[in-house]
């Protein structure tokens, strides 16, 4: 009974979590602090302030899955656990080719801090990887996160509460590239699976 409370506890604060990190990528909050730090503050700061933001505010729940009551569920032997390992290989190897060709320092908004004047307006990213799938950063993570060779009530609830707001997360954040690309959004979000690599079926 500990350990279901522990699991409550942890899908609660990632559920407070994702609302908070949603609320601060969404529009009307950046226009607020555009209004009242100026389109200069925002440009080159706004991006660095959210993701350590978004740092801060998650340390508290990975606190709570390692110190709340747990439970194991299973291990994976081995010769098996080299499988999963392989698993996460492929998406460690999907993250870094997924911010190698849009960009680390722009996700991390370090190269914002360096730019002088207005920035070049971003692109629509279509090619390698994302002509496969929309979210490959998410698709990256989830692999890491969900082919661990050891699982316990608290990593399952934590992988849920993570893979949740990934789901929440590409949804507002497609809402916004709808809004500024128009159409070549719309007919690249027809032809390409949002997480998983599919094939057209005629």
């Amino acid at each position: 009974m500990k350990e279901l409370w522990s699991a409550v506890i942890i899908l609660g604060g990632f559920a407070a979590y994702s609302l908070l990190h949603s609320w601060l990528a969404g529009l009307r909050v950046k226009a607020w602090v555009e209004r009242r730090l100026g389109a200069g503050w925002v440009r080159r700061y706004y991006r660095l302030a959210f993701n350590v933001v978004g740092v801060l505010s998650l340390l508290p729940i990975l606190w709570l899955a390692a110190w709340l009551p747990d439970r194991g569920l299973y291990t994976i032997p081995y010769p098996w656990r080299w499988l999963s390992y392989a698993g996460q290989a492929l998406g460690l190897w999907i993250l870094w080719a997924s911010l190698r060709q849009t960009g680390a320092l722009d996700f991390l908004g370090l190269r914002q801090l360096t730019e002088e004047g207005e920035q070049d307006a971003p692109a629509l990213t279509t090619s390698g990887l994302y002509a496969w799938m929309r979210h490959p950063l998410y698709t990256g993570s989830m692999l890491v996160l969900w082919l661990l060779p050891q699982m316990s009530t608290n990593t399952l609830a934590l992988n849920t509460g993570i893979s949740l707001y990934f789901w929440l997360g590409a949804y507002f954040e497609e809402r916004k590239l709808e809004r500024y690309f128009g159409q070549a959004y719309a007919e690249y979000k027809a032809r390409t699976p949002m997480f998983v690599p599919a094939p057209k079926l005629n």
